[in-house]
C-alpha cells in the first residue's frame, strides 16, 4: 500500500510540473528571462508531461486500491 501512495504523490508533482511548463509556453507564469517563456516546444512538452503524471497518477489510484488477496 505504501508505494501507491509514493506514486500518487509522484504522479501529483509530475502533472503540476507538465502544467507549469504548458503555462510557461503560453507566456502565462514565469520570468520573462527563463527559456522555456513564450516557446512553442514548451507547450507541447508541458502537455506531454502533464498527461504522464496522469497516467502515474492513475496507476497509484490502482496500486493503492487493490485489495490484497488473501
Amino acid at each position: 500500500m505504501k508505494i501507491g501512495i509514493v506514486t500518487l504523490g509522484m504522479g501529483i508533482v509530475v502533472m503540476i510540473l507538465g502544467m507549469i511548463f504548458y503555462l510557461q509556453g503560453n507566456s502565462i507564469v514565469g520570468p520573462t528571462s527563463s527559456f522555456m517563456y513564450s516557446n512553442p516546444k514548451w507547450i507541447v512538452n508541458g502537455q506531454w508531461i502533464a498527461v504522464s503524471g496522469a497516467l502515474i497518477l492513475a496507476a497509484g489510484l490502482g496500486i493503492s486500491l487493490r485489495r490484497p488477496r488473501s
